[in-house]
Parts: C-alpha cells; structure tokens; sequence
C-alpha cells in the first residue's frame, strides 16, 4: 500500500516505546513491594470536579447531545471570554473564540488556515514534538532554533529575527511550555511578536498550561498583548478533563470565519456533551477548586525539583507553570555508565520501577543531556521516586 509523502514526514513518538515497555513491566510488578511510579505522564491526577461531572449527566438525561455550531456553544464562549478578564485582565471578544476538539484540534485548524506547502514555522528547541508535526501536517516546516537556560530555554526576538527568511510564515511558542514549564517573559513576547508583524508573518502560541502559572512574572497571556496573536488553550490540564477532548482557539476576527468553514468540513463540532460539562469549570466552587489543586501542583514542584538538585540531577531553570522538571542528567548517565537520557530511562525503569521521559522527543538541542519528570502525580509517589532515586545513587 502506498503512504502518503505526508504521514511519512511524521516523526515516530519516541517516548511511546518507553511507555509500553514501563507498562508491560508495570504489569509483572504490580503486586510487588515496588510497583511502578509513572512520572513520564502530562496528565493530571486530579479528574473533573463533581460540578463537571454533573452538568455532562444532565446534558445527557436532556438530550442535549445534538451538534452544536463548529464555533461551539455560545455561552461556553462567553464563559471563555470572561475568565480572560477576570483571570488575567485580558479583554477577549467570545466571537473570537472558538471550540475545539481538544487543543490538538485547535492548532490543526490553525496551521491549516495559515501554513502553506513549504512554509516555514519557528519554533524553540526543546519543544512539544506534537506542535512540529501539526506544521508538517499542513505540509510546512518547523524550523527549532536551539535554546538554553540562559533565556529559560525560550526564543528571543534576536533570534527570530536572524532565522527569518523569504520562506518563514511565523512562529509557533509555548508558554509554559512542556518540556521545560518555562514561560516567555511578556516583554520578550511582545518583542518577538513585533518582529513577526514587521515581517507580515503569525504569532502563534500554545497557553494550554497558562491556568497552571505559578509566578505573576510569566502568568499572563500573549492576547493581551495584540489581537493578532493567535492562542491555542485546553482544558486538559488547570481543567482537568483531559480524556473530554475540549479546548479552544482565540484568533483575529478576519480567521474566524476561515477557521469556522475547516472546522465544519473537519470535525463539524467538539463534543456537545463535553461543551455542556464546560460550562461548569466557571461555577465558583469549579474554580475554588482549581485554585487548591494548583496550589498542590506548585507545592509538588517546590518539593521535587531541589530533591532532584539534591540528587545530581540539575535543573537548570524552575518551572514556573505546568507540572515537569527538565533535569541535566549527565552525572547520572556517567555514574551509571550509560550512554545518554534514552539509555538512562530504561535503567530507572528496571532497577528503580520509575518511568520517565526520554529527551530525544522534544528535539536536537542538548536533548540526550536531559530527562523530564511529570510532577502531575501524588506528592507520595513523588517522595517514593526520590527515595528509590537515592537508593540507586547508593
């Protein structure tokens, strides 16, 4: 059978072969005194709130389950658009929001709408490798330009400006960002953003973390900076409905009709039942909630990421958002006498039943120097991986 040219630009998900083989292995020590600790997981441990449980069996015992316009329910909009301005101050018309299947969708119909053949997209190294497929998917290019800790693993407008050429469309960022939890100093995003506008290209940004901010320094969306920036959202992660695939997109009023006519041929909506359960995340004991739990998020990373400095196993810069600690394990990799982060994985797998991330993923730069740990589990097992860590240290 023939494969299109396009799958086959598609990289292969490195990590998901560490992740099978941490399963089979979860399996066989399950019942053990040392069963399998997942810290290689983006997911939270926290599940939607009863609030939101309630409104999809209501939406349900309804029959409020028909196709909802591709834009998506009208008042979940409106929610949307208020949580922006009570939130972070930002003043987002609900006409320029629209919902999706899940964040993966909303940066589909973007890169759709704006990536041509060829086209050229910007982004840092290390980043989320989804978000580089998506570009090649819409047959253009990702183009990562190496960072390092010295600008929070982050691009800067110098360096946006010194790639761009005649094929560049824009760029594609994230803050937070996954691997790292670094985000882009509002200052440096607005720099950047005037760059990509003095060269008639997009700014696009990945806020699918932005709920989980931990320091006001970064805890600010790039909307509020222009209304051409373009902001792919979830509510995955500070919502916690991560198998309810829903998330959104904020773009300038000129794409939504663009973005309105893909979504309709695509996916004709997100899920009605999921839309309908959203409505509730924005009740106040939803968000009461929210709060708490990112307060344990924040606690969980002022505790793991010093046992791991502690350890050997360096961070170069603390997260500020989301839930991972990027971590340099070459004194590790010599200690252990492995090669780099990939063989590293698979020795703490076996000897300390820990699963984590591989670098190799997330791109080129330094990468086979770094593991990330998901702090999105319990503050127990995050302390049984830091003794199982010191034990195999000895």
């Amino acid at each position: 059978m023939k494969i299109s040219t396009r799958a086959g630009r598609i990289e292969p998900f490195y990590v998901m072969e560490v992740a099978k083989a941490a399963s089979q292995l979860a399996r066989e020590v399950a019942h053990s005194s040392r069963p399998m600790i997942f810290l290689n997981i983006g997911e939270p441990d926290f599940t939607a709130p009863e609030a939101v449980q309630e409104a999809a069996h209501k939406a349900i015992r309804d029959g409020a389950t028909q196709y909802t316009q591709a834009t998506g329910l009208e008042p979940l909009r409106e929610r949307i658009s208020q949580w922006y301005a009570d939130r972070f101050g930002a003043q987002v018309p609900a006409r320029r929001i629209v919902i999706t299947a899940g964040a993966s969708a909303a940066l589909q119909l973007a890169c759709l709408a704006l990536i041509d053949a060829g086209d050229e997209v910007l982004m840092p190294d290390p980043s989320y490798p989804c978000n580089r497929h998506f570009v090649s998917a819409a047959e253009g290019q990702a183009v990562l330009l190496p960072t390092t800790a010295k600008d929070r693993f982050q691009l800067s407008a110098e360096q946006v400006q010194a790639a761009w050429n005649p094929r560049t469309r824009g760029v594609l960022l994230a803050s937070p960002s996954n691997p790292t939890g670094t985000s882009i100093h509002p200052d440096e995003l607005r720099r950047i953003h005037q760059v990509v506008q003095s060269n008639g290209g997009v700014t696009l940004v990945d806020e699918i973390y932005l709920g989980l901010s931990y320091d006001d320094t970064f805890g600010h969306t790039g909307l509020a900076i222009d209304d051409q920036v373009i902001s792919i959202n979830s509510f995955s992660k500070y919502f916690n409905m991560t198998g309810w695939r829903l998330g959104w997109l904020v773009v300038p009023d000129a794409l939504v009709p663009v973005v309105e006519r893909l979504a309709q041929n695509l996916f004709i909506c997100a899920s009605t039942v999921a839309q309908h359960a959203a409505l509730a995340c924005f009740e106040p004991e939803s968000l009461a909630l929210y709060e708490q739990r990112r307060a344990e998020f924040k606690a969980r990373r002022d505790y793991f990421s010093p046992a791991l400095e502690q350890l050997g196993l360096s961070v170069p810069v603390q997260a500020d958002g989301a839930f991972y600690a990027w971590a340099d394990c070459r004194e590790w990799c010599a200690r252990l006498g492995v090669k780099d982060s990939w063989d590293l994985a698979f020795t703490l797998m076996k000897e300390s039943h820990l699963a984590v991330t591989p670098g190799r993923d997330f791109g080129t730069a330094q990468t086979a120097d770094f593991l990330r740990f998901s702090t999105a589990s319990s503050m127990a097992h995050l302390q049984e991986a830091v003794a199982r860590l010191k034990a195999l240290a000895g």
